[in-house]
């Protein structure tokens, strides 16, 4: 258990309050992150605070501003700004339930694990952990976070439960603008037959640990080699696969899709067994 919880609290449920602590479910460990270096010295760059026919300023004379018009700003300062920030609520509060489906996935945005904070909190927690579970419901409810406030969703997950943020209404996209063009007709139904067949062969259950970012491992294989090299402006080609893009005409799209279950049946048979080799023929003899 980490040593800190991002939340402490309670989950008020009407007259029931049951003391909770909230971890991020999520950590950032795939990403690399560059600098920009001055070569000819090997040193960082920095970068100074400059205004415009000014030049560099100082630290205390920047504010922040609020574009209302094109050149037009409303400048705040730090402390106006921190007086409206919302105080941290110790308490959420479940104020609607919603059946998990209803709530679209482009309104999740971060997850938490939620733990009871003692051994008192473990009854009620189950309790209503397994309640969300036979109703197959959500709560739903609002909380105020590190200045901000959010709606969350309330989820059972294994022993424990899940806490996720969501987007508020106006920071999510509408798909209409998007997918208004593209036709509404029905696909034909010896290729639908086709397609499904060919998700089910390729169905089973879903493991995280099976997918790598790719680029983040060339990257890294790209940097241990330039330092292995002890060069640093060695350029160093990684010849690999072409990207797969079949060129000239397009492929049938049935006949592509019988070969993509062709291939599909061969890889779930297994390897090929390494065919016996020849034997080596006689040496021709003379009649």
């Amino acid at each position: 258990m980490p040593a800190r919880a991002y939340w402490q609290g309670q989950i008020r449920l009407a007259l029931v309050s049951i003391p909770v602590e909230i971890y991020s479910a999520t950590k950032s460990g795939a990403s690399i992150s560059f600098r920009q270096i001055h070569e000819p010295t090997g040193k960082p760059i920095h970068y100074d605070k400059v205004v415009t026919g000014v030049g560099p300023v100082d630290a205390d004379e920047i504010m922040k501003g609020y574009q209302i018009e094109k050149g037009e700003y409303v400048l705040l300062d730090q402390d106006e700004i921190d007086a409206v920030k919302l105080e941290s609520k110790k308490t959420l509060e479940l104020t609607q339930f919603v059946d998990a489906d209803e709530i679209d996935v482009l309104y999740y945005e971060k997850p938490y694990f939620v733990v009871p904070a003692d051994d008192l909190a473990e009854e009620a927690f189950i309790v209503l952990r397994e309640a969300l579970k036979r109703t197959k419901k959500v709560g739903l409810g609002q909380l105020a976070m590190r200045g901000r406030e959010y709606v969350v969703s309330l989820k059972p997950c294994g022993r424990g439960m899940v806490l996720e943020t969501l987007r508020y209404a106006d920071e999510v996209n509408k798909a209409q603008g998007y997918f208004r063009d593209i036709p509404d007709t029905k696909p034909d139904t010896e290729l639908l037959d086709l397609a499904e067949a060919l998700i089910a062969k390729k169905s089973g259950k879903f493991d995280a640990g099976e997918f790598h970012d790719r680029y983040v491992d060339a990257l890294k294989a790209l940097v241990e080699r330039k330092r292995k090299a002890k060069s640093n402006r060695k350029i160093i080609e990684d010849k690999g696969d072409d990207d797969g893009r079949a060129s000239g005409n397009v492929v049938d799209l049935m006949a592509a899709l019988k070969k993509s279950m062709a291939k599909s049946g061969e890889a779930a048979k297994g390897p090929a067994k390494k065919a016996t080799p020849p034997r080596k023929p006689a040496a021709n003899k003379r009649a």
